[in-house]
C-alpha cells in the first residue's frame, strides 16, 4: 500500500466528490465576478489603492505562513515602483523583499504566459539571492538533489522529530515536474478554480526545492486564480487567509498527501479558504474606501510628505498611540520639525489632541473632519 500520495499507479489523476463542491464553486465564482464588477465601477485611483493594499498583505502573509517576517512598508514601496505607482511615503527595500515581490507579479501580472521550468527557476533565484535560506547555504535556481538524504517535512526538537511528509527522490523530479506543467500549461478540463486547487497541492507534493517550496505553490495558485478571473489586477489574498488557518492548512496538507487520489476534502477545504479570504477583502475594501473618502474631502488642504505618510499610516492599522517622536522617528525628521507639523495639523482640523497631556500627549485623526 502506497505511503504517500505520489506512490499511487495513477498520481496525478485526481479525483473529488463534484456533488459536494458545486454549490461552493457556483457561490465563489458569483463573488468573484461581483468582486470585479464592483472594483471597475471604483475608478482607477481607488482599484489602484486596493490593488496594492490587496498585494502588500498577499506577498507579507506567504512569507509569514514560513515564519518569515516582512517590513510592511517595503514591500507596499517595492510593489509601487514596479506598478509605476506615483504615491507619497515610498522607502528602500532589501533585496529579500523585493525577491518575493518579483514573483508574486511575475505570476500575477504574466498570468496568460505558460508555466516553465526557466521561470521556476527565477522564482526561486528571487526567492533567495545570497544564496542561503537563513544560515543555511542551498541550490539555487536547481532542483534539490537528496544528497544530505531525502527532503522531509519534521517538526519536534532534536531526538523527537516527526516526519510529516517525504517528498519525491531527486532523481524523479525532472519527470515529475514536465508532467505538472504539461497539466498546468494545458487544456481546461475542469473549471480554472478547481485546477488552482489542484496546482497548489499537487505542485507542494512534489516538493522540487530545498526551500520556497510552499511559496511558490501558493504562487501557482495566485497564477491560476488570476487566469480564473481572468484579470491581472489582485483584489483578494488567498495567502493571507491561509496564514489565518495555518495549523489547519498543514494539517489538510498532511492528510491529503497520505491519503489517496480521491482529494476531496482538499478541494472542499481551499474552496472553503478562498470564500473566507473574499470575506476578508470585504474588510480591506471598506478601508480603501474610508481613506479615499477622507482624501476626497481633504482635497483642497495642503500638506507636505511628511504629514501625507502620518496621515496614511493612521488612515491605515496604526499601532499604539501617535506621540511627537513616533512622528519624528518615521519621518526621519526632527523633534521640533515633528512639532511643527503636528500643529500645523491640528489648525487644519484634522488632528486633535488627546485628553492625556504632559510628556504623554498623543493625537489621532479627527474622525469629524
Amino acid at each position: 500500500m502506497a505511503k504517500y500520495i505520489y506512490q499511487e499507479a495513477k498520481w496525478g489523476h485526481f479525483t473529488w466528490d463534484t456533488p459536494k463542491i458545486t454549490s461552493l464553486l457556483a457561490a465563489i465564482r458569483h463573488r468573484q465576478g461581483r468582486l470585479l464588477g464592483n472594483m471597475e465601477a471604483l475608478g482607477f485611483n481607488l482599484r489602484s489603492e486596493a490593488l496594492l493594499e490587496s498585494l502588500t498583505l498577499n506577498v507579507i502573509k506567504t512569507s509569514e505562513i514560513e515564519g518569515e517576517i516582512l517590513n510592511p512598508e517595503q514591500v507596499r514601496s517595492s510593489i509601487a515602483r514596479r506598478l509605476g505607482m506615483n504615491i507619497a511615503g515610498l522607502v528602500a527595500s532589501d533585496r529579500n523583499v523585493d525577491g518575493v515581490v518579483e514573483m508574486m507579479l511575475d505570476a500575477t501580472q504574466g498570468f496568460k504566459d505558460p508555466l516553465t521550468t526557466d521561470r521556476l527557476f527565477g522564482w526561486h533565484s528571487s526567492l533567495f539571492p545570497s544564496g542561503r535560506s537563513g544560515m543555511y547555504k542551498i541550490k539555487v535556481g536547481e532542483w534539490r538533489d537528496d544528497s544530505k538524504g531525502a527532503m522531509q517535512v519534521i517538526s519536534g526538537g532534536y531526538g523527537k522529530e516527526k516526519v510529516h511528509f517525504e517528498a519525491p527522490a531527486a532523481d524523479t523530479l525532472d519527470n515529475e515536474v514536465s508532467r505538472f506543467l504539461e497539466w498546468f500549461n494545458g487544456v481546461e478540463l475542469s473549471d480554472p478554480v478547481l485546477k488552482a486547487a489542484v496546482a497548489h497541492l499537487w505542485f507542494v507534493t512534489i516538493h522540487p526545492f530545498d526551500d520556497g517550496n510552499g511559496r511558490i505553490a501558493r504562487a501557482i495558485a495566485d497564477m491560476q486564480l488570476a487566469r480564473a478571473d481572468g484579470s491581472a489586477q489582485r483584489f483578494y489574498s488567498m495567502s493571507a487567509q491561509i496564514q489565518r488557518e495555518r495549523n489547519q492548512y498543514y494539517e489538510i496538507l498532511e492528510s491529503t498527501q497520505k491519503g489517496t487520489l480521491d482529494i476531496s476534502n482538499w478541494m472542499i477545504w481551499f474552496l472553503e479558504c478562498l470564500n473566507r479570504s473574499l470575506d476578508a477583502t470585504e474588510q480591506l475594501l471598506s478601508k480603501v474606501l474610508v481613506k479615499a473618502k477622507f482624501w476626497d474631502k481633504a482635497s483642497g488642504v495642503p500638506f507636505n510628505d511628511r504629514q501625507k505618510l502620518m496621515v496614511n499610516k493612521l488612515l491605515d492599522d496604526f499601532e499604539g498611540k501617535l506621540i511627537t517622536a513616533k512622528w519624528a522617528k518615521m519621518t526621519k525628521c526632527s523633534h521640533d520639525t515633528a512639532i511643527r507639523d503636528i500643529q500645523n495639523l491640528i489648525e487644519k482640523q484634522i488632528l486633535v489632541k488627546e485628553d492625556a497631556g504632559g510628556r504623554s500627549t498623543s493625537y489621532r485623526l479627527n474622525i469629524d473632519f
